[in-house]
């Protein structure tokens, strides 16, 4: 069982895949799961997430804190200044542009330990920095979404401060806590825990595309291009930080992958609680297809080289 339940997660790109092209032509079948769902539903991920930690994970952060503070500096320097740039770039309307700054400023997402785990790259060096990204969260996205979307429209910073550690530290902090209090309970529920991650964000991002489906039908050359330059931007440029420090094909792979994942149903939470125009929303959903399908793609290729 728990091995069906391993390869029915490992493919959650395929999940994420297929419902946001099935929520294009039919988005009755997920525009159910909205509001406060939306919100309770990031909450049980971040639950999930807290569950696989435990308080020795924080003091691992001693051991190797250069290489944590690489991946944390390259997720909140390389992405938030990638979404601004492209926005420009493309000259994407005021609201794809925002949502495209606000996937950027993001944390790493729980996605990004699977697929170093399939890129054979160092897991837990991934859920160390996926951590210190997700707390940092808390301060690093309202400042830099302020600060680099605030040109474009109005952005409440403590909204989205307050936003952040609600449904970020509250439920991370309470998962570590089950984790500590009642062991047991923990390891009974953890082989279940990512299969339920995964459909909670493929319903979060198939419902944000359903409700917008024609305008992401009309925008489709912009958007797909923007989400698109500023994942593949986010691999490249992780992988390339790495190295530039001189550090090992093993760490430079989880790098990059750590960079070029977002939490992008923070995103959505975020975008729809405290932005006016519904598509400030749609990037950050479709981001998700994209960064699974491109990570899990990279994946590939690296473990077909390790092979060789």
């Amino acid at each position: 069982m728990t091995r069906v339940l391993g390869h029915l997660t490992n493919a959650f790109p395929l999940w994420v895949l297929l419902g946001g092209v099935c929520a294009l032509f039919q988005p009755e079948a997920f525009t159910w799961f909205s509001g406060s769902w939306i919100v309770w539903g990031l909450a049980v991920i971040m639950l999930g997430m807290g569950i696989t930690l435990t308080v020795d994970d924080f003091k691992r952060v001693l051991v190797m804190p250069r290489t944590v503070a690489l991946g944390f500096g390259a997720q909140f320097i390389i992405m938030p200044l990638l979404g601004w740039g492209i926005g420009r770039l493309l000259n994407l309307d005021p609201p794809l542009a925002v949502g495209l700054i606000l996937v950027g400023c993001c944390p790493g997402g729980t996605a990004s330990n699977v697929v170093t785990y399939l890129a054979r790259a160092n897991v837990a060096l991934s859920v160390l920095m996926t951590m210190c990204s997700t707390f940092g969260a808390v301060f690093m996205t309202p400042l830099l979404t302020q600060l680099l979307a605030g040109a474009i429209v109005h952005v409440d910073g403590w909204g989205l401060f307050w936003s952040t550690f609600k449904v970020v530290v509250a439920p991370v902090v309470l998962g570590v806590a089950l984790n500590r209090v009642a062991p047991r309970l923990v390891s009974w529920t953890l082989p279940a825990a990512p299969l339920l991650s995964v459909i909670t964000i493929t319903l979060i991002c198939a419902s944000v595309i359903g409700q917008s489906s024609d305008a992401v039908r009309a925008s489709a050359t912009s958007l797909l291009l923007g989400v698109g330059l500023l994942h593949t931007g986010g691999f490249a440029l992780g992988y390339a930080a790495a190295r530039l420090f001189k550090y090992d094909q093993t760490i430079a792979r989880t790098v990059s992958i750590e960079v070029g994942m977002q939490n992008s149903g923070l995103g959505v939470v975020l975008a729809r609680g405290h932005f006016a125009d519904p598509l400030t929303a749609v990037p950050c959903a479709i981001a998700s297809v994209f960064q699974s399908v491109i990570g899990s793609m990279l994946a590939g290729w690296w473990r077909l080289r390790n092979r060789k």
